[in-house]
């Protein structure tokens, strides 16, 4: 039986994310066809493929590729379960890769069949050179030319309706500091960043986005989730309870040992139903080396 976590009082329980060891681990989502993905993904984008495996009893195989090692960097998982069309809905928004050469990485993914969507250049209103462009399955990506950094993968986007809410709760029940918000009057929008640091060029972040006046988004089912690291699921999980009380979300999976596995985990969706994954930093580390 897995080991539970004493009880503590809710005042000190809620100061227990900021005090975690926390990063994002991955990010989850589906494709049509992995191996035409994981070429692409390393062809076209850089990125190196660090394991793969068929699950047939469950009927899919995934695949982790990344700029970096598991251990240490911010990368992606994708499944593919037999499903021949995803719905990427419109609450997503994208992902963001940092790159030290924008213009030949768009040229790159260009030549291997990836569409650009926006060419390099210069946001407007600022001096950083940015491009957007979409892998083979219909996932955009905004591409920053930046200095190196430890996170290429640098970035996660989606919508959400109630921005103070949702900015709000990732403090509370996640311990992510609250960088920066920027309101756009011109594109209707306004965006805050959110991560475990405090400079967005040098870590990975989450960028939540409100477009005014929309009230309603599709989630569809290709995007699934981020994974983020956790000293004690148990802990994690009684403070996303408490938050969730005060603001929304839901525990969608209890604390414990995934199925089949010594690696505790516990899973919520935030109030607007988008899904994170907490997941034992030591079992981790120990499953990788597994």
């Amino acid at each position: 039986m897995a080991d539970v976590a004493p009880v503590v009082l809710n005042d000190e329980i809620l100061e227990w994310p900021k005090n975690d060891k926390r990063r994002f681990l991955h990010v989850v989502y589906h494709v049509v066809d992995l191996d035409r993905s994981i070429k692409f993904y390393t062809e076209a984008f850089g990125m190196t493929l660090l394991r793969k495996r068929d699950v047939p009893k469950d009927k899919y195989s995934s695949a982790v590729l990344g700029f970096g090692l598991e251990e240490s960097t911010f990368v992606v998982e994708l499944i593919q379960n037999g499903v021949e069309n995803y719905d990427i809905g419109t609450g997503f928004g994208h992902f963001g890769i940092s790159t030290t050469d924008i213009y030949q990485l768009v040229e790159t993914i260009r030549a291997k069949g990836g569409k650009i969507t926006q060419e390099a250049g210069a946001a407007e209103g600022t001096t950083a050179v940015v491009a957007f462009v979409q892998d083979l399955d219909g996932y955009e990506f905004e591409l920053f030319q930046r200095d190196a950094t430890p996170e290429p993968l640098c970035q996660v986007m989606f919508h959400v309706v109630d921005l103070d809410r949702s900015i709000e709760f990732y403090e509370k029940a996640l311990g992510m500091n609250h960088i920066v918000t920027i309101d756009r009057p011109e594109e209707k929008d306004t965006i805050a960043m959110l991560g475990y640091g405090d400079d967005p060029n040098q870590i990975a972040i989450l960028e939540l986005i409100y477009n005014y006046d929309v009230t309603e988004y599709t989630k569809g089912n290709a995007y699934s989730h981020i994974a983020i690291s956790t000293d004690d699921v148990y802990k994690s999980a009684e403070v996303v309870k408490l938050v969730s009380q005060e603001l929304g979300g839901k525990i969608i999976r209890q604390p414990g040992p995934f199925r089949g596995t010594n690696t505790k985990i516990t899973a919520f969706e935030d109030p607007e139903g988008w899904k994170t994954v907490l997941i034992d930093n030591q079992d981790f580390l120990k499953g990788l080396e597994e």
